[in-house]
C-alpha cells in the first residue's frame, strides 16, 4: 500500500464487503459463544427472526416509510433554505458578518435540546419531528456552504470581472459552478446527521417511527428487534450515501471528491 494511491473499484467493493463479513462473525461469536447473554445482545440469526417478524406481523414497513418522510422532509426544508443563505455568505463579505455570529452560535445547540418545547409549541405531531430536523441540519447546511462558497478561486473571479462580468454574474458563472460539487457532498454528509435527529424525535411522544419501534422494543427487552431497527437505519443510510456519490459523479464528473 502507498498514500494516496488509488485503487480499483473491485478491490473497494471486495475490502468493504469484507469489513461486514468480519463484523458479522464477531457478533455471532460473541452471542453463540455465550461469552454476551441474549438479553443483552441477540445473535444475527436472532435478530433476522426478529426483524422479519416485525415486517409481516407488526406493519414496520410503515415505521420505516414514515421515518424515511420524516427525515427527507427536514433535510430538504434545511438545503431549500440554508443553500441559497450560506452562497449569499459565501459569496458577499456584509452577509456574512450579518449572519455568521448568530450561525455560528445556533449550530452548536443541540437538536434535541429543543424537543421539549417544540412539544410545546408544535405539539407531538409531524411539525414536531420536522422541525428537530430542520434545526439539526439548517445551521449545520448554512455553514458548510458559506466556508465552501468562500474559498472559490479569486484569479476566477477576477477574470470574471475581467471578461465584463458583474456581482450577480460572478456568483452565478463562477462561485455556483465551483461551489457545487462540494455542496453536494455537504448535503450527502449532513443527512447522515438528519438520521440522528429523526431517531431522537421518535424517542418521545412518537407513536410511529423506527425510532418508536426502538423505544417498544427496549420495554419489552427485546434486544433482536432494536438491534434490527438500528440495521435498517445503517442500510437506508448506505443506499442513499451510494445515491448521492452516484448523482455527485453524474453531474460533476470533472470534480475529484
Amino acid at each position: 500500500m502507498k498514500p494516496l494511491a488509488p485503487i480499483s473499484a473491485g478491490a473497494r467493493v471486495v475490502l468493504g464487503a469484507g469489513f461486514f463479513v468480519l463484523f458479522v462473525l464477531a457478533w455471532g461469536a460473541a452471542t453463540w459463544s455465550g461469552w454476551v447473554p441474549p438479553l443483552f445482545l441477540a445473535s444475527p440469526e436472532r435478530t433476522l427472526r426478529a426483524g422479519w417478524s416485525l415486517l409481516t406481523e407488526f406493519g414496520f414497513a410503515g415505521d420505516i416509510a414514515i421515518t424515511i418522510w420524516r427525515v427527507f422532509g427536514g433535510f430538504a426544508i434545511a438545503a431549500v433554505l440554508g443553500v441559497p443563505l450560506g452562497l449569499m455568505m459565501g459569496a458577499f463579505k456584509p452577509v456574512e458578518a450579518f449572519f455568521e455570529p448568530f450561525i455560528s452560535f445556533a449550530r452548536y445547540l443541540p437538536a434535541s435540546a429543543f424537543i421539549p418545547l417544540l412539544i410545546l409549541w408544535a405539539g407531538v405531531g409531524e411539525a414536531q419531528k420536522l422541525s428537530v430536523i430542520f434545526i439539526g441540519s439548517f445551521f449545520q447546511v448554512v455553514m458548510m456552504v458559506a466556508v465552501i462558497a468562500g474559498a472559490t478561486r479569486m484569479d476566477l473571479v477576477e477574470a470574471a470581472y475581467t471578461l465584463g462580468a458583474r456581482a450577480g454574474g460572478v456568483v452565478k458563472r463562477v462561485i455556483i459552478p465551483s461551489a457545487a460539487p462540494q455542496v453536494m457532498e455537504t448535503l450527502r454528509l449532513v443527512l447522515g446527521w438528519a438520521w440522528t435527529y429523526v431517531i431522537v424525535a421518535e424517542l418521545i411522544g412518537a407513536t410511529s417511527g423506527i425510532g418508536h419501534m426502538i423505544m417498544d422494543s427496549q420495554r419489552l427487552l427485546d434486544t433482536g428487534q432494536m438491534i434490527f431497527g438500528i440495521v435498517v437505519i445503517g442500510v437506508i443510510g448506505l443506499v442513499t450515501d451510494f445515491l448521492f456519490k452516484a448523482l455527485n459523479r453524474r453531474l460533476f464528473p470533472w470534480a475529484v471528491l
